[in-house]
Protein backbone atom coordinates (compact mmCIF):
# COMPACT_ATOMS: atom_id res chain seq x y z
CA UNK A 1 0.00 0.00 0.00
CA UNK A 2 1.28 3.35 -1.13
CA UNK A 3 1.24 6.69 1.11
CA UNK A 4 -1.47 9.10 0.12
CA UNK A 5 0.38 12.64 0.94
CA UNK A 6 -0.33 16.21 -0.19
CA UNK A 7 3.60 17.48 0.37
CA UNK A 8 6.11 14.60 -0.40
CA UNK A 9 9.24 16.45 0.83
CA UNK A 10 6.92 17.31 4.15
CA UNK A 11 5.73 13.51 4.57
CA UNK A 12 9.43 12.23 4.07
CA UNK A 13 10.17 14.43 6.77
CA UNK A 14 7.62 13.57 8.70
CA UNK A 15 7.95 9.10 7.51
CA UNK A 16 11.57 9.75 8.93
CA UNK A 17 10.43 11.31 12.19
CA UNK A 18 8.30 8.34 12.58
CA UNK A 19 10.59 6.01 12.16
CA UNK A 20 11.21 6.16 16.27
CA UNK A 21 7.76 5.22 16.87
CA UNK A 22 7.52 1.66 17.55
CA UNK A 23 4.78 -1.06 18.27
CA UNK A 24 6.35 -2.30 21.36
CA UNK A 25 4.39 -5.34 21.28
CA UNK A 26 5.94 -6.36 17.47
CA UNK A 27 9.08 -4.36 17.96
CA UNK A 28 8.76 -2.35 14.30
CA UNK A 29 8.42 0.88 13.72
CA UNK A 30 4.77 2.41 12.43
CA UNK A 31 5.89 3.10 9.12
CA UNK A 32 7.28 -0.20 8.61
CA UNK A 33 4.34 -1.44 9.71
CA UNK A 34 2.42 -0.26 7.25
CA UNK A 35 0.52 1.46 10.23
CA UNK A 36 0.39 5.06 8.27
CA UNK A 37 -2.14 5.82 5.27
CA UNK A 38 -1.91 9.23 5.04
CA UNK A 39 -0.13 12.24 5.69
CA UNK A 40 -1.38 15.32 4.84
CA UNK A 41 0.15 19.37 5.45
CA UNK A 42 -2.07 22.44 5.93
CA UNK A 43 0.58 25.51 6.00
CA UNK A 44 -2.05 27.99 6.19
CA UNK A 45 -3.44 26.48 9.52
CA UNK A 46 -0.25 24.67 10.85
CA UNK A 47 -2.00 21.40 10.82
CA UNK A 48 -0.87 18.05 9.86
CA UNK A 49 -3.85 15.22 9.45
CA UNK A 50 -2.65 11.90 9.81
CA UNK A 51 -4.98 8.99 8.56
CA UNK A 52 -3.66 5.51 9.81
CA UNK A 53 -4.53 2.12 11.46
CA UNK A 54 -3.45 -0.56 14.02
CA UNK A 55 -2.65 -4.15 13.49
CA UNK A 56 -6.04 -5.06 14.92
CA UNK A 57 -8.75 -2.95 16.49
CA UNK A 58 -8.28 -4.32 20.19
CA UNK A 59 -4.58 -3.38 19.92
CA UNK A 60 -3.92 -3.09 23.66
CA UNK A 61 -1.36 -0.13 23.08
CA UNK A 62 -3.13 0.92 20.30
CA UNK A 63 -3.47 4.45 22.36
CA UNK A 64 0.42 5.00 23.12
CA UNK A 65 0.81 4.15 19.70
CA UNK A 66 -0.99 6.60 18.37
CA UNK A 67 -0.18 9.38 21.06
CA UNK A 68 3.58 8.79 20.00
CA UNK A 69 2.57 9.20 16.66
CA UNK A 70 1.15 12.78 17.31
CA UNK A 71 3.87 13.75 19.99
CA UNK A 72 6.46 12.93 17.37
CA UNK A 73 4.96 15.47 14.86
CA UNK A 74 4.29 17.67 17.21
CA UNK A 75 7.67 17.89 18.40
CA UNK A 76 9.15 17.86 14.97
CA UNK A 77 7.00 20.61 13.08
CA UNK A 78 7.24 23.59 15.15
CA UNK A 79 3.76 25.22 16.07
CA UNK A 80 1.56 22.77 14.42
CA UNK A 81 -1.50 21.06 15.44
CA UNK A 82 -1.67 17.22 14.67
CA UNK A 83 -4.84 15.27 14.25
CA UNK A 84 -4.90 11.29 14.10
CA UNK A 85 -7.86 9.87 12.54
CA UNK A 86 -7.79 6.16 13.81
CA UNK A 87 -9.33 4.01 10.85
CA UNK A 88 -9.81 0.12 10.14
CA UNK A 89 -10.63 -0.01 6.47
CA UNK A 90 -8.43 -0.45 4.76
CA UNK A 91 -7.89 -3.44 7.51
CA UNK A 92 -4.07 -4.27 8.56
CA UNK A 93 -2.73 -7.13 7.32
CA UNK A 94 0.38 -8.72 6.81
CA UNK A 95 1.62 -7.57 3.05
CA UNK A 96 1.65 -3.97 4.51
CA UNK A 97 5.11 -4.45 6.09
CA UNK A 98 7.94 -2.83 4.49
CA UNK A 99 10.60 -4.96 2.71
CA UNK A 100 13.02 -3.07 5.74
CA UNK A 101 10.22 -4.12 8.18
CA UNK A 102 10.00 -8.15 6.77
CA UNK A 103 13.80 -8.07 6.48
CA UNK A 104 13.92 -6.87 10.30
CA UNK A 105 10.87 -9.93 11.20
CA UNK A 106 12.50 -12.46 10.05
CA UNK A 107 16.41 -11.97 11.16
CA UNK A 108 17.93 -11.11 8.65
Amino acid sequence: MSMITNDPVQCERAHNVLKDVYDPEIGLNVVDLGLIYQIDFDEAIHSIYVRMTLTTQFCPMGESITDAVKRMLELSFDNTQVKIELVFDPPWNHEMISEEGKEFLNGE
